[in-house]
């Protein structure tokens, strides 16, 4: 089980902006419907044709009904048109395909804790060699000037060799800085992934048009859709996690023991 879980950890912090975190959290904490906008038509710009790769554009008919067809740009197209409620339903099979079992979530959610558990003990060991390091440069710094103050050392000397020092010192604090953050918001956000991949259909049910596709947008890079299907391509790590629920591969092995790893203090200089 840690396996699956620490490899869709190792994919979270790379591709998960901030951005899309915020919007993941604020649809977890959601309980309320939006209202649907009148003049919005949701799926636009979302699709396109699995058959000649136009886009599939949407009309609003009557003021009430949205139809989606594809553009016919490359000529006439057989791929039907769609009424809205049609699309939805479709596009709602997506998430379906990234579900994550109660129990399973449940396993890999404690598989996480104890990833992060191990993680932290890392981070404090490299913490304190970082801050071993940083205490020798300020006191190479201090034996520097006195060393200048007591004219043992020429004046240009000691510049030179003290702006050195002082990027050494910038770098090692960012590595500190950086050390304090990564462990808890890789797992954080990773936790986070898989709660909205095991609610995400739920989700869809409960809301409107609009609302659905602003989900599907967090999910997916892009889909097209043909007469009988959807072919989606999904945003990392929700490809990850599409892959498992597909092979239901999330019992832990060897080669998906893929843990992030903690900054090197090789990668600062010597």
């Amino acid at each position: 089980m840690s396996g699956a879980a620490n490899c869709i950890a190792e994919h979270t912090p790379a591709f998960i902006s901030r951005d899309l975190y915020e919007r993941v959290q604020s649809v977890l904490r959601s309980h309320n419907k939006p209202k649907y906008g009148k003049q919005e038509i949701a799926f636009r710009g979302l699709l396109t044709c699995a058959r000649d790769k136009c886009t599939i554009t949407a009309e609003r008919k009557k003021g009430k009904y949205v139809y989606y067809r594809c553009t016919g740009h490359r000529g006439k197209c057989d791929t039907p048109r769609f009424r809205e409620q049609e699309m939805s339903q479709k596009l709602g099979e997506i998430l379906q395909n990234i579900h994550i079992p109660d129990a399973v979530l449940t396993a890999l959610q404690e598989s996480l804790d104890s990833h992060q558990k191990g993680m932290r003990n890392e981070s404090a060991a490299h913490r304190v060699g970082l801050e071993q390091r940083l205490a020798s440069v300020r006191r190479r710094m201090d034996q520097g000037y006195q060393d200048k103050q007591d004219g043992k050392i020429p004046e240009d000397f000691w510049e030179r060799k003290m702006s050195e020092w002082r990027v050494e010192e910038q770098r090692i604090q960012s590595a500190i800085h950086g050390l304090q953050q990564s462990s808890a918001d890789s797992v954080l956000s990773a936790k986070r992934i898989l709660e909205l991949a095991n609610k995400a259909y739920s989700l869809y049910l409960t809301q409107n048009p609009t609302e659905q596709a602003k989900l599907l947008r967090m999910v997916l890079l892009n889909c097209s859709i043909d007469a009988a299907s959807a072919y989606p391509t999904y945003r990392k790590p929700f490809d990850t996690i599409f892959q498992r629920a597909k092979n239901e591969e999330w019992s832990g092995r060897a080669d998906l023991n893929c843990r992030p790893l903690a900054p090197q203090a090789s990668a600062l200089p010597g």
